[in-house]
């Protein structure tokens, strides 16, 4: 059980995690207030041993209305989307990306980390990504860059990956399993016996 608190405090995700060889599953619920609004959203996904994301369900729900996306991605790289719309789904191949970033979450910048090995071996790279935006869920790709700044640390425990995303930037710090601990400026994981800050 992983839970990382949002570094203004109006935040929190919790994350059951299940790490395989180079895959994992996850099943995750975040609650944000704040000016914008406040929502909560719920997720499960599958990460497939290649590192791919093979499946992502996402709930959000607002006061007013509740939401629901599920992408699949199948092993020909075509990605497959139900909104529960009443038209059905739709397919597409989102410029070739093998990874999704979810509004908030620190959990899903693991992806590309763990799947690239970034926290073991020294890259950079530029990656195309789904970026889910919440809680309204709209989709679009955009490309993200990650770069090794300093391997895993035995010492430590802890790697420092670069994360850029257009004039944004941020050193995220991942453990020996390449998950995000903390990420400045979005949220960082609590240990055990750690009670959440007041907002």
């Amino acid at each position: 059980m992983l839970t990382w608190q949002a570094d203004d405090g109006r935040g929190l995700e919790g994350t059951r995690l299940l790490l395989g060889t180079g895959g994992f599953r996850a099943l995750g619920r975040m609650v944000r207030v704040g000016a914008g609004g406040e929502f909560t959203a719920s997720y499960r996904l599958i990460v497939g041993e290649d590192g791919r994301l093979a499946r992502l369900s996402v709930t959000s729900a607002t006061a007013e209305k509740e939401r629901h996306l599920t992408l699949n991605r199948t092993d020909d790289g075509v990605w497959l989307v139900d909104t529960g719309a009443a038209s059905g789904g739709t397919r597409g191949d989102f410029a070739g990306a093998l990874d999704v970033d979810l509004a908030y979450s620190p959990m899903f910048n693991s992806l590309p980390i763990r799947r690239l090995g970034l926290h073991r071996k020294p890259g950079e790279h530029v990656v195309p990504m789904v970026f889910v935006s919440l809680p309204d869920l709209e989709m679009q790709v955009v490309e993200q860059v990650y770069r090794t700044v300093s391997v895993l640390d035995d010492e430590s425990g802890h790697a420092l990956v670069e994360f850029r995303w257009g004039d944004f930037s941020a050193e995220l710090v991942v453990d020996a399993d390449g998950v995000v601990s903390s990420y400045p400026g979005l949220a960082r994981r609590l240990s055990p016996g750690v009670t959440p800050a007041a907002g």
